[in-house]
């Protein structure tokens, strides 16, 4: 009876017999690709491009998107519009890593049972907002979207929001000794235009000062988030960061 010619070399079936060889080889493959991956990292000094008007949100607007997270939205509205002609038709510029950077966590997303938020910044007026929140099929018919009137009806307590800013400044967010200070009379401020914005809006450019929600005698849940919602997108001139994003003529013709 003939015998089989021993096999010489490297051969798949030695790796596939052999439990620890196959081990071996494919966490040395992993730890390659992950080394190729990570290791440039260290050598860049920001993997986020700043651009020009970002700023860290306002304690209303945070205490909003707190609200927003809680409230679950982000299952159903992604904050994050692809480079991809049919969702820049229908949203605006596609979104840049650099308005998410003080986002913790960010709420970029890929489901949408609802739009995109990432632009909806002065998109619609507080009003609209506030029938969408309190009854959606009222001003979209054929929403699905659960209504949110409580919200109106709920004064906005957040606690010591200087608590809230020390904790973002802990990671990294830009947050002064005079932001955290006034956090709390911030939000007054900000949702109460009779109450003398003073220095908010030299702290936080573009901020939006007004009553939100259309009861000027309390600062309620619907404030926060209405402001929250109005902010969004608006931060970025997205002509002016465009540049930054496409080569220079002088660099194209070398």
């Amino acid at each position: 009876m003939a015998t089989k010619p021993a096999e010489k070399g490297f051969s798949h079936k030695k790796v596939e017999r052999n439990v620890t060889l196959l081990g071996a080889l494919a966490l040395l493959t992993v730890a390659i690709g992950g080394i190729v991956e990570i290791a440039p990292l260290f050598w860049i000094d920001n993997t986020v491009e700043k651009v020009e008007g970002m700023r860290p949100y306002t304690p209303l607007e945070l205490a909003g998107r707190n609200i927003y997270m809680r409230e679950g939205c982000y299952t159903c509205h992604s904050q994050m519009i692809r480079p991809f002609r049919d969702e820049v038709e229908r949203y605006g510029h596609y979104s840049l890593a650099a308005e998410s950077m003080y986002d913790h966590p960010f709420q970029w997303g890929s489901k949408r049972t609802g739009p995109d938020l990432a632009r909806v910044g002065g998109r619609y007026s507080d009003e609209w907002h506030k029938a969408h929140l309190i009854d959606p099929r009222s001003v979209v018919p054929e929403s699905i979207m659960p209504p949110y009137a409580f919200l109106a009806e709920r004064d906005l307590q957040t606690g010591d929001m200087a608590n809230d800013l020390t904790a973002l400044y802990r990671v990294g967010v830009p947050y002064t000794k005079a932001d955290i200070a006034k956090a709390n009379d911030d939000i007054k401020a900000q949702a109460d235009p009779d109450a003398g914005a003073g220095d908010l809006q030299k702290r936080y450019p573009k901020a939006q000062v007004r009553d939100f929600d259309g009861n000027p005698d309390r600062v309620t849940e619907m404030d926060a988030l209405i402001a929250y919602l109005q902010m969004l997108g608006t931060l970025v001139d997205v002509d002016k960061a465009a540049p930054q994003e496409r080569p220079s003529e002088t660099e194209a013709a070398r």
